[in-house]
């Protein structure tokens, strides 16, 4: 009985691959929103990221090449060097730049005979933002410039960098995992509900029934189809990501980053078998299926830092599986770290486990319906 179980598994698991991948229209709707998601975050990651600013440079002599030198080495500027003041507010108008930095031309001169030393800073406030970086980068750029001076410098400046992480992560960079999470919760409850909600809406599902084969191995083989197809795709695009350097885990955080994903396509699969066999309609399951993934990503946080987003909203989170996925691929693939690994996973397997019941029971009450 084990081995006719098995056969009628994997026959059922290659028909709903067959017509998966023989259906475009399906992968279309798995994968086009979290590319227009991603595509959004490279956009929004590209206007904040760096703040684009002129500097125009009114001094040549050594120091104000050195302040000029500390503003280009800043991480936080894209400038753009003006030749004079005119193109500068000319830059400033057409919003080419956000801000204009100018060093006067007796700025070195100031800054030898120990004067005070001006830096003209304009900035157009259209976005507060925008403004903030502006305004807390140019004194953190004048605080280096003193450091530089040492002992010849009129205020002793020693600044000292303790990093919390092992490394930085780009904007767009941190944005890509959530998006992947996304991507596997979307894929589970499109092809695990169209496939189920498909047996209904084209009468293949009397087929089944009348099979000589147990529903479990029914309800089994649409869930593991649905695994597949998710699992599969999201592997896809992480392999996608390691070759662009966005995701990049190391050694044995190889194997935390597939559980997790593993396990959030579990989970996603099974309320898309349940989903599918509740509307029993390829269409209906489709469209909220994809609603259901987007609003549960932005309750667990979505493209932001849980932590600091408002109290409310972690509030929910907390009560959101993806939220606990999130974290565990930040901590394995950014950070190489298992940190609170334990809990992450526990809850990942406690909720795919609970949706695989539900998604036996709704489909068992709608064969037996």
């Amino acid at each position: 009985m084990f081995n006719t179980s098995l056969r009628a598994l994997l026959a059922l698991v290659k028909k709903d691959l067959g017509v998966w991948i023989r259906q475009p229209a399906n992968v279309v709707a798995t994968v086009l929103p979290p590319l227009a998601f991603l595509l959004i975050e490279f956009m929004g990651a590209a206007a904040v990221g760096r703040s684009p600013v002129a500097l125009v440079q009114m001094d040549h002599g050594a120091k104000a090449r050195q302040m000029a030198q500390i503003f280009y080495q800043a991480d936080v500027f894209r400038l753009t060097s003006a030749s004079s003041e005119a193109q500068a507010q000319a830059l400033l108008k057409n919003l080419s730049v956000v801000a204009v930095i100018t060093i006067p031309s007796d700025f070195t001169q100031q800054v030898e005979q120990h004067q005070s030393a001006q830096i003209d800073v304009e900035v157009n406030n259209l976005n507060l933002d925008f403004t903030n970086d502006i305004r807390r980068s140019v004194p953190d750029a004048i605080t280096q410039f003193y450091q530089a001076q040492g002992s010849a410098s009129p205020v002793t400046v020693t600044m000292q960098e303790h990093d919390l992480r092992a490394r930085d992560v780009e904007l767009f960079q941190y944005d890509v995992l959530p998006t992947i999470v996304l991507l596997l919760m979307i894929s589970g409850l499109v092809s695990s509900g169209i496939s189920t909600s498909r047996e209904w809406d084209s009468r293949t599902v009397k087929e089944l029934l009348l099979a000589p084969v147990a529903r479990s191995t029914i309800i089994g083989g649409k869930v593991l189809a649905g695994f597949l197809t998710t699992f599969g795709l999201g592997l896809l695009v992480l392999l996608l990501g390691y070759a662009l350097g966005w995701t990049q885990p190391q050694g044995l955080y190889w194997l935390s980053t597939l559980l997790i994903m593993a396990l959030v396509a579990l989970l996603s699969s099974a309320l898309g078998v349940a989903l599918g066999a509740l509307l029993q309609r390829i269409q209906p399951v489709i469209a909220l299926s994809i609603n259901v993934a987007i609003y549960l990503f932005f309750l667990a946080g979505g493209i932001g830092v849980l932590a600091f987003e408002p109290e409310w909203l972690q509030v929910i989170a907390a009560y959101i599986p993806l939220s606990y996925g999130d974290h565990a691929l930040q901590m394995a693939i950014f950070y190489n770290s298992t940190d609170q690994l334990g809990t992450d996973v526990l809850v990942l397997a406690i909720s795919a486990f609970a949706s695989l019941g539900l998604g036996v029971l709704a489909m068992r009450r709608s064969i037996t319906s």
